[in-house]
């Protein structure tokens, strides 16, 4: 494993600061940037469960004791607080120490027998645990790569071990290399694998696999080269033949499952029809793959902002809801038409970012209006002064919910959207952090007038 140390893009089209102290977009100011991420991870500090891991928050910042600890959420965690620990909270060393030993082998979510991870482990007293849900998700692992990837920008001794373990697993279990897309889940032996593939786990596998090429260097190159197999499959391919109102469900073969879960439409990982959000998402990872590559010396693809522009467009004219109290819907049907109403915070922090990169990728200013719109909207109806963090979830009048999400389990979405504007569109997060920090406190040469 080389060291971690992408350089950001320098491509004059990109006008991301990259600089710790400034931002772009200029509003919010980054003191009010700076409060924010620093107010989420320590909200965020509470789940720490004994034995290492973390678990599940409510909503005044209480940890859940009886909750499963899920490898999704812990992962998140573990790298939210890698991300404190580039930008100088010097305690969040040990926090994501903490997170890691749960991950490595002999730790709490991990599967000492069969390798990987279980979905959810209950711990127990001592050594003791029970295992909740057994099924090895690509999801999850999507996430465990997250975290070792920025652990190892972090520092941490155990990352660069539990990297290779967790790439190993991805590319034995579930990368499908003639579909360039991952397998959806199996069995705890992997002998039995699920009939369905899923966008939701694709697109955090292509966010994986892009902080993986960062955190390896050199050596991480073909892990950029499928996040980009995976965006051009999903977006480029099916999200622009249906006019960016993509399809989240697929069979093995990658056959659209237009009805799934007609039954269960406001589920939390796989909601019937249409998601907005993962809209904004996309074109998110498409502008960071299109930084990474020009990083890497490749020809801009300008096909990548074209595919971002088109889902970001069509996920604010189907998502915002016009007719009420504003704030973007959770899902609609293939028609745009909303599904589910309810307004989720993740959602929202994934406008505020995309909105962002499309601002320092294309220099168009009505990106920067609708960031500060978007963050406006966030700050009077999402974040929680009082009790913590931000609500996850409204309803049609704005006022707190809980029909998919209960309580405040996840920081990481938000988090990402206070660090975007400092940022510049690659190297993502928390190398992009590091690049970000040294910039500023790089001394400045003087002009020569002489």
């Amino acid at each position: 494993m080389t060291t971690a140390g992408r350089p950001s893009s320098h491509d004059p089209r990109i006008a991301a600061p990259g600089e710790w102290e400034r931002s772009s977009p200029a509003s919010p100011p980054v003191p009010e940037l700076d409060a924010e991420f620093h107010r989420l991870l320590r909200f965020a500090e509470a789940a720490r469960v004994s034995g290492g891991g973390f678990g599940s928050l409510d909503d005044d910042g209480r940890l859940e004791p009886h909750a499963p600890v899920a490898t999704f959420s812990s992962s998140r965690l573990t790298y939210s607080f890698a991300l404190g620990a580039v930008a100088g909270r010097a305690d969040d060393v040990e926090r994501v120490d903490h997170g890691l030993a749960a991950l490595l082998p002999g730790g709490l979510l991990h599967d000492d027998v069969d390798g990987g991870w279980f979905a959810s482990v209950l711990p127990g007293d001592g050594a003791a645990r029970s295992v909740v849900d057994p099924t090895k998700a690509a999801y999850a692992h999507a996430f465990v790569v997250l975290a070792a990837s920025a652990a190892v920008v972090a520092g941490r001794p155990a990352a660069g071990d539990l990297l290779r373990e967790a790439l190993d697993v991805v590319e034995q279990r579930f990368w499908d290399d003639d579909a360039g897309m991952m397998r959806e889940s199996f069995s705890a032996d992997w002998t039995v694998g699920e009939p369905y593939r899923g966008a939701n786990a694709n697109m955090h596998s292509v966010e994986a696999f892009l902080a993986a090429a960062d955190a390896l260097g050199d050596d991480g190159r073909i892990w950029r080269e499928r996040a980009a197999r995976i965006v051009e499959h999903v977006v480029h391919g099916t999200a622009r033949a249906a006019d960016w109102l993509l399809p989240e469900h697929y069979d093995a073969d990658y056959a659209v499952l237009r009805d799934y879960n007609t039954a269960d439409r406001a589920h939390p990982f796989r909601p019937y029809g249409v998601t907005p959000g993962h809209l904004f998402e996309w074109a998110r990872l498409c502008l960071h793959l299109y930084a990474a590559e020009i990083a890497d010396g490749l020809e801009a693809r300008d096909m990548l902002v074209a595919d971002a522009s088109g889902l970001y467009r069509t996920a604010v004219e189907i998502g915002w809801d016009t007719t009420g109290s504003g704030g973007f819907v959770y899902t609609t049907d293939f028609d745009g038409r909303p599904v589910t109403t309810a307004r989720m915070h993740w959602v929202h922090t994934e406008a505020v970012g995309a909105a962002a990169v499309l601002h320092q990728v294309t220099g168009d200013d009505a990106y920067a209006a609708d960031h500060a719109r978007w963050w406006d909207f966030a700050r009077r109806h999402f974040v929680d002064l009082e009790r913590g963090s931000w609500h996850h979830e409204l309803d049609d009048d704005l006022q707190v919910f809980a029909g998919t999400w209960a309580g405040k389990p996840d920081v990481y979405h938000a988090l990402q959207a206070t660090l975007l504007p400092r940022l510049a569109p690659s190297p993502m997060f928390a190398l992009g952090v590091r690049t970000a920090r040294a910039v500023s406190r790089a001394p400045r040469r003087r002009a020569d007038h002489g």
